[in-house]
């Protein structure tokens, strides 16, 4: 049989012989390419997807966090829930314990679906067992808690003065603090409830009956006031309110509120103007109860205030110097208990600062709060001891 020949040159059959040789060679390795890159790809997609995880978990915060509970007690209500919403989104909070009569669990689970650092509770009473136990509840919420902050309570309506909601929102504070008194007596108790001027009284009765009264950890919360006078001035001279903090002393309820805008650098007021505008902060609560028409009172800007305060006062429990007014156990005047400028630390209040003086005006102001302060006052403590 006849052998097949080529007509090639012998270097072109060489270089034949080369090329398929090279071919083989990429087909074999081109696989092994295409599976080292695909590796490499893969390796850094799963760096960036852990990542994105990573960031995703970490919500809306920017910044390292801190690890504090905070309990709201009142948390179903028209100021707890955006309240604990505002709590909810703060790096300093960890965990949010939320407590009420009706609708806790509702709450807490919407809250526990926005990613943030903090875990949510809810709980509701315990119900009434023979025989009688403590609130299994409200010791839950309570248990460990660094901060309680209460907004629990029936709101203002047209007409209504805080002295009104004495009688409901009395026994709510007193029974809601015996619980704080038992189950984390040695936590920062922000009263918010009304009428702060009496409320406030009440839970320091409380908690001295206890035997656990600490003043460095009572406070009445008085910072819509500031956020009230703040606004108003800022309006009034053309500021950014960022810029304004104005120091407002004294008590939270009409009268007792005295706002000092002659501390406000660069702002210039006629006599009718500082009047107007004085009256206007301390009468601020009716002006949104109008406005309401009897369908609340001030809860958006009341739960804006009251997490303002609770997180600057867990930046005080982690070291930074915060000085903020707020209604404490105070010897500056006559009264027992007195809002004005105070420095917050790691176990409280740490310093009420001096007071300073007065204008003229704002003298006739302070002269004519007294009375109605302390009478006030008085009237938590009657409350407790009758």
């Amino acid at each position: 049989e006849a052998k097949p020949t080529t007509n090639l040159p012998r270097t072109a059959r060489t270089n034949n012989a080369a090329e398929r040789c090279n071919s083989l060679i990429s087909n074999l390795i081109l696989p092994f390419k295409v599976t080292l890159a695909t590796m490499v790809i893969n390796r850094f997609a799963s760096k960036a997807i852990s990542a994105l995880r990573t960031q995703s978990s970490r919500g809306f915060s920017s910044t390292s966090s801190a690890e504090a509970k905070v309990a709201v007690l009142g948390a179903a209500g028209g100021i707890g829930q955006p309240l604990s919403l505002l709590c909810k989104l703060s790096p300093e909070v960890s965990e949010l314990s939320c407590y009420d009569i009706v609708g806790t669990p509702g709450v807490a689970a919407d809250l526990s679906h926005i990613p943030t650092h903090s875990s949510t509770t809810g709980s509701l009473p315990s119900p009434v067992s023979w025989p009688p136990r403590s609130n299994g509840g409200l010791e839950e919420t309570l248990k460990g808690a660094d901060v309680v902050v209460i907004p629990a309570g029936v709101p203002r309506k047209p007409g209504m003065t805080r002295d009104d909601l004495f009688n409901t929102n009395a026994s709510i504070v007193k029974t809601l603090v015996e619980g704080c008194a038992e189950f984390c007596p040695d936590a920062m108790i922000a009263v918010i409830s009304n009428p702060v001027n009496s409320t406030v009284p009440i839970a320091a009765e409380v908690l001295k009956k206890a035997g656990v009264y600490n003043p460095k950890k009572l406070v009445g919360v008085t910072t819509l006031d500031v956020c009230r006078a703040n606004t108003f001035v800022a309006n009034s001279q053309g500021l950014d309110p960022k810029d304004v903090d104005v120091t407002v002393i004294g008590g939270h309820a009409g009268i007792t509120i005295l706002p000092l805008f002659s501390r406000v650098d660069g702002a210039k007021f006629s006599d009718e103007q500082l009047e107007a505008i004085t009256v206007r902060t301390q009468f601020g609560g009716d002006e949104v109860v109008a406005a309401k028409a009897g369908a609340g009172s001030a809860t958006l800007s009341m739960a804006y205030a009251g997490y303002l305060f609770t997180e600057n006062v867990l930046k005080a429990m982690r070291g930074e110097d915060i000085v903020q007014c707020a209604f404490v156990e105070s010897s500056l005047t006559d009264a027992s208990f007195f809002a004005s400028p105070v420095k917050f630390g790691k176990d409280g209040v740490e310093e009420i600062l001096p007071l300073g003086d007065l204008t003229p005006y704002e003298k006739q102001w302070f002269d004519k709060m007294m009375p109605e302060l302390k009478k006030q006052i008085q009237k938590g403590v009657d409350f407790v001891s009758k």
